[in-house]
């Protein structure tokens, strides 16, 4: 789940299959990374997969107070940000290398990338800092206002 005013990768889950759990998982860290206000009023857009579309996740939505929202079907650039994300999780993460040894092992190198995603790397939209310095930037502005 990705912040697009931040960059933040606010919640993601992994598992070896696609079903609706690996989607509602992801939002569920989203909205405990969150803390307090959590998702509440947020907009959740995505492409027309079935997990998606399944009534479980409008239900997890609605429980979180999240908007859905969905693309055009047959229309890629729609969700560009998701894709570019996953685009630079595939070339910072896999570097060369074929395989882990191991779900563990393949699942603590994810957890590392999103970190260091997070708190290190610097974005040029931000103004050259971390998503988490930007959200922290923008509270200490807007507590100040």
């Amino acid at each position: 789940m990705l912040d697009l005013c931040s960059k933040r990768l606010a919640g993601w889950s992994i598992a070896d299959h696609m079903r609706t759990s690996l989607v509602t998982g992801a939002l569920k860290a989203a909205a405990a990374a969150r803390g307090a206000g959590g998702l509440h009023g947020a907009i959740f857009h995505s492409d027309n997969g079935a997990q998606y579309a399944s009534n479980e996740f409008a239900r997890v939505c609605g429980d979180l107070g999240v908007i859905r929202s969905r693309g055009a079907v047959g229309t890629s650039a729609d969700n560009a940000a998701a894709e570019s994300l996953n685009a630079s999780l595939k070339r910072e993460m896999l570097q060369g290398k074929k395989r882990w040894n191991g779900a563990r092992e393949a699942r603590l190198a994810v957890f590392r990338w999103a970190t260091r995603y997070n708190t290190r790397r610097r974005h040029s939209r931000l103004g050259q800092i971390s998503p988490i310095a930007f959200e922290q930037r923008s509270t200490t502005l807007a507590t100040a206002a």
